[in-house]
């Protein structure tokens, strides 16, 4: 029962309305009085911020803050797959013809991921790895790979929690909320990385939506508040490093593993 109606409650409060409406606060002037307290309620290394706290001029641009330069590095491996945001990787593994298996319980279609079923070929006994940002995450997405920017894809949609409570009891969440799919073509293959909106959020922006090109670790996109990426990398392109496993934490230009033509194994 409890489970039910936290369920439904969720379901309720999951309206992209309630989203811009939350998002309009954290916009205003209003919200800067409660950076501080954010910030100290979710043990937020203020000190890694670009900016003194009391420099932002209001909880979303808290939100959405810069790091001080030198304050992550970038993996130099030429090949390197590199972590595109601080994030606790809640699932990762191979992809079994065409699904990510047992997300928090749940499988998903990359086919209604992507919402291409042409597209989806490509990644049907690939790699998958769901990042997810908290409140307390640095919420900068950069590019996980150098290449060409060959798509994106804006797919409107729920703001489900993404939280553990959203991907366990509410149903294939990934694949139901605000999507933002941008495709990098590396020297070896074809990265796909989804961005998925959640709850609070009331959109995800490109820092430049006219970039074709991007360098390892460069910022790609950010979120107003704490959400998803996933990664999916093509069918036998991707080789995990060893570190790397679910309840994993990992930093903005940590190594996740190293990318390979498919013709190489």
């Amino acid at each position: 029962m409890k489970i039910w109606l936290l369920r439904s409650m969720t379901e309720l409060t999951s309206r992209k309305w309630i989203s811009k409406l939350t998002g309009a606060f954290a916009e205003s002037r209003l919200s800067r009085y409660l950076i501080p307290m954010f910030a100290r309620t979710y043990g937020i290394n203020i000190d890694e911020a670009e900016k003194p706290i009391n420099q932002y001029r209001t909880l979303n641009e808290f939100f959405t803050r810069r790091l001080k330069n030198g304050m992550r590095s970038i993996d130099q491996e030429q090949s390197a797959l590199i972590s595109p945001v601080d994030a606790l990787i809640t699932s990762c593994g191979p992809i079994d013809k065409g699904l990510l298996l047992n997300v928090k319980g749940q499988d998903y279609s990359i086919s209604e991921l992507l919402a291409d079923e042409k597209q989806s070929k490509s990644y049907e006994h690939g790699y998958y790895m769901v990042l997810y940002l908290s409140p307390t995450d640095y919420h900068r997405i950069h590019a996980p790979a150098a290449g060409s920017i060959v798509g994106k894809v804006h797919l409107p949609g729920k703001v489900y929690p993404v939280n553990h409570f959203g991907l366990t009891h509410m149903k294939a969440v990934l694949s139901r909320n605000e999507r933002l799919i941008t495709y990098i073509k590396t020297e070896q293959c074809t990265v796909a990385a989804v961005k998925v909106g959640a709850m609070n959020v009331s959109s995800i922006f490109y820092v430049d939506p006219h970039k074709e090109t991007v360098e390892r670790g460069e910022e790609l996109a950010y979120f107003a508040f704490g959400s998803t990426v996933v990664l999916l990398m093509e069918t036998g392109t991707f080789e995990v490093d060893h570190a790397i496993k679910p309840n994993t934490k990992v930093r903005m230009g940590q190594r996740l593993g190293l990318l390979q033509r498919a013709d190489s194994q």
